[in-house]
């Protein structure tokens, strides 16, 4: 079996459950991945519908050209990029967003692609092959002070300190470069572990979220999609981390509660800043059966949110 065929969507029913299709609406799926989340919106589409999916991954790209709907294209773009690539291509308003922050199973399983220290290869992390530095090129001259701060932020990693005190003595003697030599300076440098995970996994999800820009993404990201929304239009996302669904749980709360004046301010209710969003329903996870099936979704909350009227 491929890999591609091995990747299982995440909250797949529920997440397009979620976006409560129109027949003759338009939809964009931000993170078209390996096109799970893609197929089943294009399904619950009528004939008039259009599905507009994006991804900053060439592999991605590469796998939506066997999509040969003519109610369906993709376009190689990033999240901070979402706006003014669909604004080049006429889209101004739409009727729902889904945003799946994960990384796919082909992405984390390709060797080449450096994301995993379950495979030996390349240190190179990057959504986008075609474009910025990698991982190794990173750590070639990285500070010691930033990368401890970077382990330590994105990673949540006690044993920040120790890490980024390990790699720069260990890159002093020549350069890391694979997957396998950067896990292997991380488990020499870690006191103590974790039971049942690798003391590799916090730091990889840093340096990964570092280069990737991934949380600066995802906030350049939902502003734009909230004003590409049509009234009554669902914004829909999950992520991963709980530093992503903390930054999506803040903006739709931001959007929901306007009322940010002083509570003793003499003005009329009417006056009052109107909420512009409302969350629907609560922080959806998957189900245990779910897990039992992939693993992988055991971290994911789907988080959604309707525009509301001017």
């Amino acid at each position: 079996m491929s890999q591609v065929a091995q990747h299982i969507t995440v909250l797949l029913e529920e997440a397009v459950d979620a976006l409560n299709i129109r027949h003759d609406g338009i939809y964009i799926d931000g993170t078209f991945g390996r096109g799970g989340h893609s197929r089943l919106i294009l399904d619950r589409l009528g004939s008039t519908g259009r599905l507009i999916s994006l991804d900053r991954d060439p592999a991605a790209i590469e796998t939506a050209r066997a999509i040969t709907d003519p109610r369906f294209c993709i376009y190689h773009s990033r999240f901070a990029q979402m706006h003014r690539t669909l604004e080049e291509h006429g889209i101004r308003q739409v009727d729902g967003i889904l945003l799946d922050l994960g990384v796919s199973s082909p992405q984390l399983d390709e060797a080449q692609r450096g994301f995993s220290f379950r495979f030996d290869g390349p240190l190179d992390m990057r959504m986008d092959t075609s474009k910025g530095q990698t991982a190794a090129e990173w750590l070639a001259q990285v500070s010691e002070d930033e990368l401890r701060e970077v382990i330590k932020s994105y990673g949540e990693e006690r044993f920040a300190k120790q890490i980024a005190r390990s790699v720069v003595a260990v890159r002093a003697g020549g350069p890391i470069l694979t997957t396998r030599q950067l896990a292997e300076v991380i488990a020499k440098a870690v006191p103590r572990r974790e039971p049942g995970q690798d003391p590799a996994t916090r730091s990889f999800q840093a340096i990964r979220i570092f280069i990737n820009s991934e949380l600066e993404e995802l906030s350049l990201v939902l502003p734009q999609a909230f004003d590409l929304l049509a009234t009554g239009g669902r914004l829909a996302v999950i992520s991963f981390h709980s530093l992503e669904d903390r930054i999506v749980k803040r903006f739709i709360q931001s959007e929901a509660n306007r009322d940010t004046l002083p509570s003793r301010l003499p003005i009329r209710a009417s006056e009052l800043p109107q909420p512009r969003m409302k969350a629907v329903g609560k922080a959806q996870r998957p189900s245990a059966e779910e897990v039992a099936r992939n693993p992988r979704s055991r971290s994911a909350v789907l988080r959604v949110a309707e525009r509301l009227a001017d």
